[in-house]
């Protein structure tokens, strides 16, 4: 049984991209276009690994990551982040909000493979 994925990110060609990268890779893949959106899906069904944009409209990846982590489910989901910032102080924001792990974009897709791979096998 494939693990599932879910992919947030409001732009639809990064989306596109990681799908795609992810799919290659055997993984099944749910997209999602701001955080709003993957907080719906993410609690329609149950996912193995979630990767999310930090910049997004309506809700962004901080909000997400910390709504995920305060249900139940999602208590000890791996949770990417995979942004454009890299600053020290959005990563210590981001663990602090329980982020897992961090790719900054753009990214390789290889290394996401592999960071991938590490993180739900």
């Amino acid at each position: 049984m494939a693990k599932t994925i879910l992919a947030v990110d409001d732009s639809a060609s990064i989306r596109q991209m990681v799908s795609f990268t992810l799919k290659s890779a055997g993984y099944d893949v749910i997209e999602a276009a701001d955080g709003m959106d993957g907080l719906d899906k993410a609690k329609a069904r149950s996912v193995n690994l979630i990767l999310t944009d930090q910049n997004m409209p309506r809700m962004d990846g901080l909000t997400l990551i910390r709504s995920l982590r305060a249900l139940p489910q999602y208590k000890t989901t791996p949770i990417l982040m995979l942004t454009t910032e890299s600053s020290e102080a959005m990563k210590s924001q981001g663990r602090a909000a329980g982020a897992t792990g961090w790719l900054v974009k753009p990214f390789d897709p290889q290394k996401l493979i592999e960071v991938v791979r590490k993180v739900i096998g």
